[in-house]
């Protein structure tokens, strides 16, 4: 965790930092679920949270930074219940898939506030760069944990993982504009799922005398 008024730098958050931040983050939280993107305004999370105006944007420049955050903060609570119950499926495509629908349910239940993360996600300019690269470690760190590899990834791998996450993002993305069903999700889930299991690639020789 990093001080509010450097995102990049090193030090720790005191614990009275790290409290105020979690409050911010619950006031956004709050406002997103009753309206979506459009709901969270600046002002309001601050007198919401109860800090000041500038304290706030200390710690989130802007609502896609804080937005950008609680998927973040969203992703990590995802990936500490999986650790605490993880999938059982024998097959890592299957354990995938159910992972990731796990999560698409989760968001399903709180429409207006996915809807809010993923708008921020699209929206971030460079100045959010670092932050919706987190969402994306986080992401396919969920992916490969369920994969349960025997060591670390091998390049092809962690392309069926990029290539997975990337279909999660979509599916959610035309699920949350109307232009698919759950089912429809589910189906192009558990299809791209089945890349974990490809086997590894051969070189292909090249007959160019």
């Amino acid at each position: 965790m990093t001080t509010p008024s450097n995102p990049s730098a090193a030090t720790p958050l005191t614990e009275r930092q790290e409290e105020r931040r979690r409050r911010i983050l619950k006031a956004g939280v709050r406002l997103a679920r009753r309206g979506g993107f459009d709901a969270v305004q600046m002002r309001e999370v601050a007198d919401s949270s109860q800090v000041a105006l500038g304290t706030l944007y200390r710690y989130f420049p802007s609502k896609v930074h804080l937005l950008v955050a609680t998927m973040q903060d969203q992703l990590r609570q995802l990936h500490d219940g999986l650790h605490r119950r993880p999938p059982t499926d024998a097959e890592p495509a299957a354990r995938v898939a159910n992972t990731l629908m796990r999560a698409f349910r989760g968001l399903q239940r709180d429409p207006q506030l996915a809807d809010a993360m993923v708008r921020a996600c699209l929206f971030a300019d460079r100045s959010v760069s670092q932050e919706v690269d987190v969402v994306s470690q986080l992401t396919r760190r969920i992916i490969l944990d369920a994969m349960r590899l025997e060591g670390p990834p091998n390049a092809q791998q962690m392309a069926a993982a990029r290539v997975v996450e990337h279909t999660w993002h979509s599916t959610l993305i035309t699920w949350l504009s109307g232009r698919a069903s759950i089912g429809e999700v589910k189906a192009d889930i558990e299809t791209v799922c089945r890349l974990v299991e490809l086997p590894a690639a051969t070189p292909i020789p090249d007959d160019r005398g």
